[in-house]
Parts: C-alpha cells; structure tokens; sequence
C-alpha cells in the first residue's frame, strides 16, 4: 500500500550525526552502489520507454538479500536511493513504501546510505530537464525524504549533472533527446539549480554532508588543429560544478552559457551564492572519461593521466575532500586488474596527503544495457558487477573483499590534509 505526504513517517532510528571537516578527513569508506537510474528513452516504434536498473537486476525483489551481499564484503557504506519516478507521484504526492522498507534494512544492518534522490531520470509528470518547475518540485521531494529519513546524512540530489544534461539534450539520447547547446544549457540550468535547491531543503531536517558525484574527464588534442576543441572540452568538463560550487567559468564558457540562454541573472544566481560548507567531491573515473580529440571533433578513448592525474585537477580546482564514487570494467576486460590500478591510484593520492576519503566500485550486481548507454532496451547483461545476476561473486569481487580486509582497519583514523 502506498503512504503518501501528510501520513506518520517510520521514527527515525538513530540521529543524524554532526561530522566535522577535521573528522572526515581521519575517515575512510570502502563503498558500493545498486544503481536506480530511470531515463526514458525511445522505443523500438519510437514511442517513449524508460529503462529502470532496479527493476532490471532484479533489486526490486531481491533487495534484502543484496544487502546482505554488501555486508558480506565488509561493506558499510552504499550509494542508493528509491527510484525518483516511482516515489514522486505529484506535487505533494508520494509512494514511500519501497523507501520504507529498504531503508529501514539498510538501517538495521548498520549500512549507511548515500541517498541518490535522482539518477538520468524525472517522473513522467515532470516532462523532463527541459521543464522550468523541475527544480522546485525536485527540492518539494528532496525535503520530504529529509522529512521522513531524519537519519541519513549523506546525499547525492542529483547525480553526475554534466552527464545527465549531456546524454538528455546534447547528444539526445535520454529523456528530451534533444542535441543543441541551448538544449543542453537549458537542462545545466534547471539540474543544477535543483541540485541546489534540494541541498538546501535537505539541511533543514539534519547536517548533512552533500557526496557530488560527477563523471572526470579530460580531452587530449590529438594534432595542432584539435587543441582549440580540446581547450573548450577541458572548460565544458567543469561547468555543472562551476555552477554548483560558486565558481565562476571562464569568460569563453560564461558567454557560451549566455549565448544559449542563460540570463546574467541566473549566472549571478549561481555565482554569488554561497557555497555548501559540508561538500565532498564526488569523482567518477572510467576508461572512457579520457578521450583524445581530433580536428573534425571526433573523440577516441585514452588512460594517459589515469585516476590519479585528473583527481589532482578537480582537488586543485574545488578544494575539497574526495571520495572515489564510481569505476568499475567489464569481466572480459579484465576488471581485477582495472580495480588494482584504481586501487593503487587512490593510495598514491593519499600518500601526497590529497584528502581521499572513500572508493566506490559501481556497481554491487551487473547491470543491464550500459554497454550501449542504455541507448536501446535490449536486456543485454553488462558484467562489471561484484556479483552477477544470480548473485554469485565474481573475482573482481573477491579481489575487492580482499581489499577491503586487508586495508579497512589500516585507513580509517590517518587524516590526509593539503591545501
């Protein structure tokens, strides 16, 4: 049965906890994630379908036994969220029986979750990341989930925002599936400021610490001709947390921003605000996040800097604590040995005092269709899971399991500072 907005929320099972930065720094959490992305895209007869992770693993039902499987790992920290479309119903409206009583589980078994309110993906009544009210109606839910889980501290409103106006208005793949800039600055728009205005709700009802997740890049110029396109890449790669974080872009990236529709005073909007005090880098690195760039604008893989090199740039930029919050590679490909390096990047970081907090391995099961960016629904199982789909661990799980014993109690307690 459904509870809506207006009915006793489950009691808080235990409080909301203050966490110093000086605190967090001595911290560290080995993670994982159950994805809940949900974007809709177009079907085989052009109509629009959505995609929704949590019901395609199977986590709908097998919720309480993936749990377990997390805490089987040595885990107690997770990325998870209820799936924003099935939650949300209307404006004050809410289904909060499937965030009832996974949370309360979650709680039980002593997991602490990094809330993911909204993952590529709006309610069929929002439209999509093209709608004004997003943001309004976006903080309407993040405060009350606030409301109704007093308990969880650590948020992601809206993850990876670059991503997720990109692949819906640049390159037209989700939701809107539109592909011009002004499209795309439309989206930035409306997701950041609902990033912002759903922190702002959330700390209302505790002090939280906000986990902002973004996918790293860096784009290469592979000839002369390509370095001018290299150079707006490496601008465009920073502009969802410029916008987020108070930082002012760069004049060429500020007058793209206006030439497609941004107002000044919905850059001053941003810019003048002050910042979240309680902020963790999110920083999500796969094999992909590198390209090299070609003259004619075309892009093609590359790992020259690695993890470690591109973390140092976002540090350097934000000054903020980091947390490792998504990699993983597929079986074939050898995720073992993708998790080492990771690994290794991360203990590099730390040991020249960079503030890594946490790393993530993304995600707890396979996942479905994201070997083609959840483009098509093709049930296609991508095998970059700790374990598969019948839940059984893979090797990258039990190299990850390793890890996690064998560093778990060396970690926590050693502050990394550097300003």
């Amino acid at each position: 049965m459904a509870t809506l907005h207006g009915t006793q929320p489950p009691p808080a099972i235990r409080a909301c906890p203050p966490l110093s930065p000086a605190t967090l720094t001595r911290s560290f959490s080995f993670c994982t994630g159950i994805e809940n992305s949900a974007p809709v895209i177009a079907g085989p007869d052009g109509a629009p379908c959505r995609i929704d992770q949590m019901a395609a693993s199977g986590h709908d039902t097998r919720w309480r036994e993936d749990f377990r499987l997390v805490r089987s790992l040595g885990l107690r920290c997770l990325r998870y969220g209820p799936p924003y479309y099935r939650t949300h119903l209307g404006p004050g409206h809410y289904d909060w029986s499937f965030a009832d009583e996974t949370f309360a589980e979650l709680s039980r078994l002593d997991i602490t979750p990094i809330a993911d309110l909204c993952h590529f993906g709006v309610p069929d009544w929002l439209g999509d990341f093209q709608n004004p009210d997003f943001p309004h109606y976006f903080a309407e839910y993040a405060d009350a989930f606030a409301r109704r889980f007093p308990w969880v501290w650590l948020y992601t409103p809206v993850n990876e925002m670059l991503v997720t106006a990109e692949y819906s208005a640049l390159r037209g793949i989700w939701n809107e599936r539109l592909t011009s800039d002004r499209a795309f600055v439309t989206a930035l728009t409306n997701v950041v400021e609902a990033n912002i205005r759903a922190g702002e709700a959330i700390c209302r009802h505790c002090r939280p610490w906000f986990v902002q997740s973004e996918a790293t890049r860096y784009y290469h110029p592979r000839d002369p001709d390509a370095a001018a396109r290299a150079e707006f890449l490496n601008g465009h790669r920073f502009l969802s947390l410029d916008l987020n974080f108070g930082r002012l872009p760069t004049p060429a990236l500020a007058d793209y921003l206006r030439e497609n529709g941004m107002s000044q005073a919905k850059l001053d909007y941003f810019i003048k605000r002050a910042p979240w005090s309680h902020a963790i880098m999110g920083t999500d690195y796969y094999e992909m996040g590198e390209s090299v760039v070609f003259a004619d604008g075309r892009t093609s893989g590359s790992n020259v800097l690695g993890y470690y090199g591109l973390t140092r740039q976002y540090h350097d930029r934000y000054r903020l604590p980091i947390m490792h919050t998504e990699t993983n590679q597929a079986q074939c490909l050898n995720a073992t040995g993708w998790l080492e390096r990771q690994w290794a990047n991360v203990l590099r970081l730390r040991q020249e005092g960079y503030p890594v907090i946490g790393f993530t391995w993304y995600s707890l099961t396979d996942q479905v269709d994201w070997d083609i960016d959840l483009r098509e629904r093709r049930g296609h199982v991508t095998q970059n899971g700790l374990f598969d789909m019948d839940r059984r661990i893979r090797r990258v799980g039990v190299e990850y399991r390793r890890i996690v014993q064998a560093w778990g109690g060396q970690l926590a307690g050693a502050e990394r500072r550097r300003t």
